[in-house]
């Protein structure tokens, strides 16, 4: 587009003149065309906006709708995680704090505070200010396996690969990691150029293709994941098992999309389809997954080692615990993410109708660590549509340690929700491969509003503890989110969400709610024990 508005505008300008030299009454057309020439340029060379860098001029039609709808704002309304819109939180609060402009908001709260499933946060009396040496919120992360623990921030990159993204939003989100000392993940398409360029703190993420670190044949290669796990900027391994916004669903890497650059970080052929498999070649059995992150740690050299999951059948996240008091081998932290996590391209029916919510399966996973006396040992992590301080809080009330957020991170290096993240044509150069675009995206400038967003998010998280009296992330439990469930009833998180008493699950009796899929779980399958099939011919049991 920005050759394209060249060639428009120098031909315009001729054809004015030309005409001009002809017709003296024409000349007024100059008047009104250079100034708009002169806007254009102007767009192409500022770095604060991609979209203008990249449409000239046409670009601020985005602004212009904004000025002549004054209420635009109110359009962007979040959904609480179970689907019932709770709190308004605009996109340009994210674009607000990434660029450190005032995000106050007058007039009083713009949600319905009456409705069914309004929740908030309970302050205290005791409240007080938090010092700013107070409000760098951090989790260590390494259970006694671990050799090389991390201090991770509460809020974190969640997992975007390079492919997905562009080098220059891998650069950008990186230098904004490094600037304001959390980490970045890098999801499943390895660890490229651009992730270590400017040094940021790294979380590995290894998917079912094992990318970074497989075989010909595809399967997992430990000579690779050795060399490449060495790297100093690598903190974490985090094991992908599925993600929520397609669980259960390989990826598939098109020819087309298959460029030599990515190939060459990717250990694949150029130019050809590659499957990322559903399930992992490396192990079957929950078992076999511990022996696979003990054999991941002793490779990396005792750096944590955890795993993604979004939640499925209760019963295969309790086998893989039931493995783990089994082996005697722990992970050193659980990411949990939702089902209405995000993701560029995912078949409608996974987005909509597979996998379990966040809040559903967060809550089951901490249930469960805390009924196999494994969650002082191990830390989670949640993600799912994480974007301001009160989502952060109530996440860690469920349970949660820390957090991820992937679309809080993209709206910050200026992603304008086109929902064309598929067709490569995404128009601020975030989601796509085509270098025109990538041109208009501008590194230090989104860098420093990535760092910007995660330093203003935390400080809100921290100043909403902080009125509820706490000093620190770990005091957070369910007795601090209150829930309208109607209009004459209010319950706390922990009367909607008993906790469980530490190590019930060793034995019998179990807690009503998780007794059949403890029963049915197995250290030797992920399937339940008496997984039921339907055949032609009637009911077989597996």
């Amino acid at each position: 587009m920005r050759s394209t508005f060249v060639f428009v505008s120098i031909l315009s300008l001729l054809i004015i003149i030309v005409l001009g030299l002809w017709q003296e009454k024409i000349w007024f057309l100059l008047l009104i065309a250079a100034p708009l020439v002169a806007i254009g340029f102007y767009d192409m060379l500022q770095t604060k906006h991609s979209l203008r860098r990249n449409f000239p001029l046409i670009g601020r039609g985005r602004w212009f709708m904004e000025f002549v709808r004054p209420f635009v704002r109110q359009y962007f309304i979040e959904s609480d995680i179970d689907g019932a819109p709770v709190n308004r939180m605009f996109r340009s609060v994210v674009y607000q704090r990434a660029k450190r402009c005032l995000d106050t908001n007058p007039y009083g709260t713009k949600v319905d505070v009456y409705r069914q499933g309004y929740e908030w946060f309970a302050h205290s009396m005791a409240a007080f200010h938090l010092k700013d040496e107070d409000a760098k919120a951090r989790v260590l992360i390494g259970g006694s396996a671990c050799h090389k623990p991390y201090s991770a921030s509460v809020l974190n990159i969640s997992a975007m690969s390079f492919g997905a993204l562009s080098n220059n939003a891998v650069r950008a989100l990186n230098k904004g990691a490094k600037m304001g000392g959390f980490a970045h993940n890098t999801g499943e398409g390895s660890v490229s150029p651009y992730h270590l360029e400017n040094n940021g703190d790294l979380i590995w993420q290894v998917g079912t293709g094992y990318f970074g670190c497989r075989t010909e044949a595809g399967l997992f290669c430990e000579e690779t994941f050795t060399k490449t796990v060495a790297d100093k900027n690598i903190k974490m391994v985090e094991i992908k098992l599925s993600q929520g916004a397609k669980p259960g669903h390989g990826g598939i890497l098109p020819a087309a999309k298959n460029t030599l650059t990515i190939a060459s970080i990717r250990g694949v052929k150029p130019h050809t389809t590659v499957d990322s498999p559903p399930a992992h070649s490396a192990f079957s059995t929950p078992v076999e997954m511990m022996h696979f992150i003990q054999k991941l740690r002793d490779l990396s050299g005792g750096k944590p080692i955890g795993f993604k999951l979004c939640v499925g059948k209760p019963s295969e996240f309790i086998a893989l615990c039931k493995a783990m008091v089994k082996t005697g081998i722990r992970p050193d932290f659980i990411t949990v993410d939702g089902a209405e996590g995000g993701t560029g391209a995912a078949p409608l029916e996974f987005s909509n109708s597979v996998g379990m919510p966040l809040r559903d399966g967060l809550r089951l996973v901490c249930d469960v660590l805390t009924g196999f006396d494994l969650k002082k040992e191990i830390k989670v992590i949640a993600v799912g549509k994480v974007f301001s301080g009160f989502h952060i809080a109530r996440l860690l009330s469920i349970g949660a340690d820390l957090c991820y957020s992937a679309r809080g991170m993209m709206m910050a290096l200026g992603c304008v929700q086109s929902l064309i993240c598929n067709t490569n044509e995404c128009p601020t150069g975030v989601a796509t491969q085509d270098e025109n675009l990538i041109k208009g995206l501008v590194v230090a400038d989104k860098s420093q509003r990535v760092a910007n967003f995660h330093e203003e998010t935390v400080q809100a998280f921290m100043q909403i503890i902080s009125a509820a009296g706490l000093s620190n992330t770990s005091q957070i439990n369910r007795t601090h989110v209150y829930r309208r469930v109607d209009q004459t009833c209010i319950k706390r998180y922990d009367e909607l969400f008993p906790y469980l008493t530490p190590g019930c699950l060793l034995s019998e009796p179990y807690p009503e709610y998780l007794e059949r899929d403890v029963q049915e779980a197995s250290t030797d399958s992920f399937l339940p024990k008496h997984c039921i099939a339907y055949h032609d011919k009637g009911l077989a049991t597996i």
